[in-house]
């Protein structure tokens, strides 16, 4: 099968790509140039040059961005229907009797956008109108040759498989949703044996609890497809007249999987130095969890660690001074500076999509501002590939991923409970709360 290179590579540091095999001149068949880059183009001319023909092969960061970008204009099966329908109007139009010399030519090329396609947008093919366009054209670029068929076998075996670990990881996010939608304090009070432990209980050793956090953040980053970042964003295409376009485009489930996640450990955080009644061990989770932070640091995880510190900084929690005054919070300092290279990721994007139109005023899609998007996105290709090299612990990954976690409220409630009120206002809701949670004045 064709290999694709990494993504790394796919584009300078300028953020447009340099198109070395593009001889077309500055305004040529709808798209425009400006110093052998592409700029702009009218839709149309632009899926003709995703199209391969005998002569030519799209450059692979063309056919990435567009890729990418074209879910803002038209749906991916609209856009695989068009290039099935360039594809077959080429073969009609070669010359009679030169047809099997066009398939011989032409097959490997569209057989490598499908790969391509396939391999990077593997989501968009979960749509059936997608995958009968792909069989329909694969089925023409193979009739009667056995290389180009066991070929396209292999693609649809890739794709397949890669569909099915998918929606297989979406039924686990469905389990763990509705194992945890149930507050700890609804729990303790009608459970409390259900959840004796604690997270030192389940694991004494930070750099182990780093480890399993790591294994979290990276499978949950390795279901984001690049599309999503693009979907979170998408707005109307005002030369649309297709009004449902906007509902279905918003495909975002495995990004929302990775920022939901984010800010459930925080809370598990916040919870876990809640819980206890004893401020010397509400000291020790704190410590623990400064300790963990610190593994991340040296593993490279930010996102964790932003999200136990972002935890030890939820109100609840920092308003328990007479507990931090326990706490050597040196090391806890330091670590604030970090940011995680995810939220400055999709920072850039929100600002770059906010930042330029997706048309033209003459009608163009603004291309230049979709090179720019490419970019960031390709960084975020290239982190998703990277594997976990540590051991999963299930049993500590089942306990971060399902214990329940008190609920803002039921935070507030711990906190007073373990230090009391210090003005009016909090004694005010100190007692709301006792009584809406606890039942109690």
């Amino acid at each position: 099968m064709p290999q694709t290179p990494p993504f790394a590579a796919m584009f300078d540091s300028s953020g447009c790509n340099r198109n070395l095999y593009q001889t077309k001149e500055d305004n040529c068949g709808g798209l425009y140039y400006h110093d052998n880059n592409l700029l702009s183009g009218s839709l149309e001319a632009l899926i003709q040059h995703l199209v391969p023909n005998v002569d030519y092969y799209p450059d692979r960061t063309y056919i990435f961005t567009f890729l990418l970008s074209s879910r803002l204009f038209m749906h991916p099966y609209e856009l695989m229907a068009k290039v099935c329908h360039l594809c077959i109007e080429q073969q009609r139009l070669s010359e009679p009797g030169l047809d099997k010399n066009w398939t011989q030519k032409i097959a490997p090329k569209i057989l490598q956008l499908l790969t391509e396609w396939t391999e990077t947008f593997p989501y968009d093919f979960r749509d059936e109108r997608m995958m009968r366009n792909l069989k329909e054209l694969a089925q023409r670029i193979t009739s009667g040759d056995e290389v180009y068929r066991k070929n396209v076998q292999q693609l649809l075996q890739n794709l397949i498989r890669k569909l099915a670990a998918v929606t297989q990881y979406e039924e686990v996010l469905a389990k763990i949703d509705a194992t945890t939608s149930t507050d700890r304090l609804t729990l303790l009070k009608t459970k409390p044996q259900s959840i004796q432990r604690d997270i030192i209980t389940v694991c004494n050793d930070p750099y182990v609890l780093a480890q399993q956090l790591t294994h979290i953040e990276l499978e949950r980053l390795n279901y984001i497809g690049p599309e999503e970042f693009i979907q979170a964003f998408v707005q109307k295409d005002p030369l649309s007249n297709d009004k449902s376009c906007y509902g279905d485009r918003k495909k975002t489930r495995n990004l929302e999987a990775y920022v939901e996640w984010f800010n459930r450990l925080s809370y598990l955080v916040a919870t876990e130095i809640c819980m206890p009644v004893k401020k010397k061990h509400r000291a020790r989770v704190i410590e623990y969890f400064i300790d963990v932070a610190r593994e991340c640091f040296n593993i490279g995880n930010f996102n964790s660690l932003m999200a136990i510190i972002s935890g030890m900084n939820m109100s609840p929690v920092s308003r328990l001074k007479k507990t931090w005054a326990r706490v050597k919070t040196a090391k806890f300092d330091i670590l604030e500076i970090v940011i995680p290279f995810f939220s400055l990721l999709i920072k850039d994007i929100y600002f770059l999509n906010e930042g330029g139109a997706n048309r033209l005023p003459n009608g163009h899609v603004n291309f230049e501002k979709f090179w720019e998007l490419a970019k960031q996105v390709s960084e975020f290709m290239t982190w998703k590939q990277v594997e976990c090299p540590f051991e999963r612990d299930w049993k500590i990954l089942q306990y971060l991923l399902t214990v329940p976690v008190f609920s803002d409220d039921a935070l507030y409630l711990a906190s007073y409970e373990s230090e009391s009120p210090e003005n009016h206002v909090e004694k005010d809701r100190w007692k709301t709360l006792r009584s809406a949670l606890l039942g109690r004045v």
